[in-house]
């Protein structure tokens, strides 16, 4: 889909007209986060099954071991200091417990952890994403969960709206003269909780790790002073831009943890152009595209994607906003 935010004009396309929207001197930006394979399946010395998800790493990386927010099931049955052995390579302990099924856990390896989970962990699916035994999709869910920038390790759900792309189209758009750069922002579990507060400005958002490089700093002025559209693949780039941003619209090489929140009313000041996928009702990242787009805007954009049969969510489709 396409939404031209001047005029509310909605056209229908497939991804794959993608370049048709695209001029030579925009600059694409994607996220090259790589999810974690963070799902884990252990037993207790009962025999009794459990299940640790992680959610996203914290402070404290070591040597040899990491720790981890995680989410442990079924919660009631589970102890401060139990300890879990992982594929006979990792070494899960319940560090400390947080409310909610929320643990701190500690996680050691004779190796980097985010290597091993490859190896003993499962893909991290998003909960309407459900797979039976034996389903001959749950095998390609490993490929096809990750972008194909995806390299950083620390997510545990993917920068969606970066799905779409394949190598032929960064190629195909490379040669129209449009540039693609990274940004890293690790997406948390918390980027699908919804917003439960009543004024959608007293929420606070889950704080996330992030870099922006002097690389991707120097592509975006160089950018803006030929005339081109800085584009962002994805809410999570949105969010990495706009906490980098000053407020003259120049973008500075940064690193840390963000808790930037957008919400209508909030004025953009690094991005002009956005993909996205089509978001679940009351969350931030709806809120997001909600402020880059108008609500009413994007209000008239959902209608018109249910009544045409778009997919939504993860596997879903997209719609360029300019």
């Amino acid at each position: 889909m396409g939404l031209h935010r001047a005029t509310g004009e909605i056209t229908h396309h497939r991804f794959s007209d993608l370049p048709g929207f695209l001029r030579s001197g925009d600059l694409l930006v994607v996220n090259d986060t790589r999810v974690v394979r963070g799902r884990l399946r252990v037993r207790k010395d009962t025999g009794a099954s459990v299940e640790i998800f992680l959610l996203g790493r914290m402070d404290g990386v070591g040597e040899r071991g990491e720790r981890w927010e995680a989410l442990g099931r079924p919660s009631r049955k589970l102890r401060e200091g139990m300890e879990f052995g992982v594929g006979g390579e990792l070494r899960v302990t319940l560090l400390e417990k947080k409310g909610g099924g929320r643990w701190v856990a500690g996680l050691e390896a004779d190796g980097p952890v985010h290597r091993v989970l490859d190896r003993v962990g499962e893909v991290p699916l998003p909960p309407y994403v459900r797979r039976s035994p034996g389903d001959p999709a749950a095998s390609d869910d490993a490929r096809r969960y990750q972008t194909v920038f995806a390299v950083h390790p620390g997510s545990v759900a993917a920068p969606t709206a970066g799905l779409h792309f394949d190598q032929e189209m960064l190629d195909e758009v490379r040669r129209m003269g449009v540039d693609v750069v990274t940004v890293t922002l690790a997406v948390g579990y918390g980027t699908f909780s919804p917003i439960r507060t009543e004024e959608v400005e007293s929420y606070e958002i889950h704080a996330e790790p992030y870099r922006l490089s002097r690389e991707t700093a120097a592509a975006i002025a160089a950018t803006r002073g030929k005339g081109g559209r800085v584009i962002a693949v994805g809410t999570t780039t949105v969010r990495t831009l706009e906490t980098c941003a000053r407020e003259d619209g120049r973008v500075e090489p940064s690193e840390g943890m963000t808790r930037h929140f957008i919400f209508p009313g909030y004025r953009f000041r690094a991005v002009d152009a956005l993909i996205t996928n089509f978001h679940l009702p009351r969350s931030s990242l709806l809120a997001l595209v909600m402020a880059f787009a108008g609500v009413e805007r994007i209000r008239e954009a959902y209608r018109c994607a249910v009544e045409q049969e778009y997919r939504f969510f993860s596997y879903g489709d997209a719609m360029f906003i300019a």
